[in-house]
């Protein structure tokens, strides 16, 4: 089943309200004065400025004084690329999603699960095409949701209920029915792949693949997938598309 890093018994406190500070100012959109920052995430406010005024010294937040306002720093910049060079699935994904997205005309993403429960996009590949699907490296979105959230629900070993205790909550723009989507989870663990033809996004159609650990053990943390326009991919393209993730899935995994 996918695996995850064991939850710390008792975690730093002042390491997580800093890195609960960096996310929120990841996905906020915009600069955050302290107030707002605090009153989010539920901090005290001096608490909240202490940690801002570190991570400012530190270059991981920037302040701008004349709106009194955060936002993240270029350190995360070099910390990002450091992380990518350092990832040997980044690194060995990079030259086979390029012949993927090139040969098939979509754009293809390698995967990662984090602890937080949500596939991360390590690495990135487009098709030199008029029009193609927007989605860039950092793009996190939840491990069950899309098609590759269709092949970790396959090898998650998790009854019937605790698949529709996860499966609630998820935001789809067409959602599928608990039922129609068990039984895409059941031929995603037959054929190897799984298709979302335009539930997780209208219009657009997504084939992913799990990538397994290696470790012989089944576990599937990483995938990829292949985002194109639902309508260019239809019937046996849609199955040749499915397959080629696939393989290029396997090649990974070996």
């Amino acid at each position: 089943m996918p695996s995850q890093n064991a939850a710390l018994k008792k975690p730093v406190a002042a390491v997580s309200r800093a890195a609960a500070i960096l996310r929120y100012l990841g996905r906020s959109g915009a600069p955050a004065g302290v107030n707002a920052i605090a009153r989010e995430l539920d901090l005290v406010p001096s608490t909240c400025l202490h940690i801002l005024r570190t991570l400012t010294h530190e270059n991981l937040t920037a302040f701008d004084v004349g709106t009194k306002r955060y936002r993240l720093g270029p350190a995360l910049l070099g910390l990002s690329r450091d992380m990518l060079a350092q990832n040997d699935f980044a690194r060995d994904a990079q030259p086979l999603i390029d012949d993927l997205a090139g040969r098939q005309g979509v754009t293809v993403t390698a995967t990662e699960l984090d602890n937080a429960g949500h596939m991360v996009v390590i690495a990135l590949a487009r098709a030199s095409v008029a029009l193609s699907i927007h989605v860039t490296v950092g793009s996190r979105f939840p491990a069950l949701i899309s098609a590759s959230g269709r092949c970790y629900a396959a090898l998650s070993g998790w009854t019937r209920e605790e698949l529709r205790d996860r499966f609630s909550p998820l935001k789809w723009q067409n959602a599928p029915r608990f039922g129609d989507w068990l039984k895409e989870v059941d031929a995603a663990r037959q054929d190897g792949y799984a298709i979302d033809r335009g539930a997780y996004i209208r219009g657009v159609l997504i084939a992913a693949a799990p990538v397994f650990d290696g470790d012989g053990d089944g576990n599937a943390t990483r995938a990829l997938a292949a985002i194109g326009i639902a309508d260019q991919f239809t019937g046996a393209k849609e199955t040749r598309l499915a397959r080629a993730v696939k393989r290029a899935a396997e090649r990974l995994s070996a």
